[in-house]
């Protein structure tokens, strides 16, 4: 029983020092001018399209148009595959007729995408 005990407690502990969510698999991410993506809350999976028009990422229920230079080719590390690759870091705000307006930071497409859009991938962003 005390064997057990020990090593609960050492599971336990190890936990504790561990990272605490999902949201690690951004932390690494820097935009075109080498600020952070995210700040714990405001990435996420996201599903996406390839327009005539660019690129389109669904963001709480709605098609947001995607700048060229927020995004990057890349597969990241614990990527759980839901959306086939598609990540957006941003910001949501309301507008005071109650309106949301999304501002893309960062906007994570896999490298495949990138013959999609014609568009070549930024060295400065090459996969780690």
């Amino acid at each position: 029983m005390s064997t057990r005990l020990s090593l609960c407690a050492f599971l336990f502990l190890v936990a504790g020092t561990l990272p605490a969510g999902s949201h690690d698999i951004y932390s690494h991410l820097l935009d075109s001018w080498g600020n952070s993506c995210c700040n714990d809350q405001d990435c996420r999976p996201a599903p996406y399209r390839v327009t005539p028009a660019g690129v389109q990422m669904l963001v709480d229920g709605e098609w947001v148009e995607v700048p060229g230079y927020t995004i990057q080719y890349r597969a990241l590390l614990g990527d759980t595959g839901q959306t086939g690759g598609g990540h957006w870091c941003g910001r949501a705000y309301q507008k005071v007729d109650n309106s949301v307006f999304h501002v893309t930071q960062c906007a994570v497409l896999p490298p495949s995408t990138a013959a999609l859009l014609r568009t070549p991938p930024d060295p400065r962003l090459s996969p780690e």
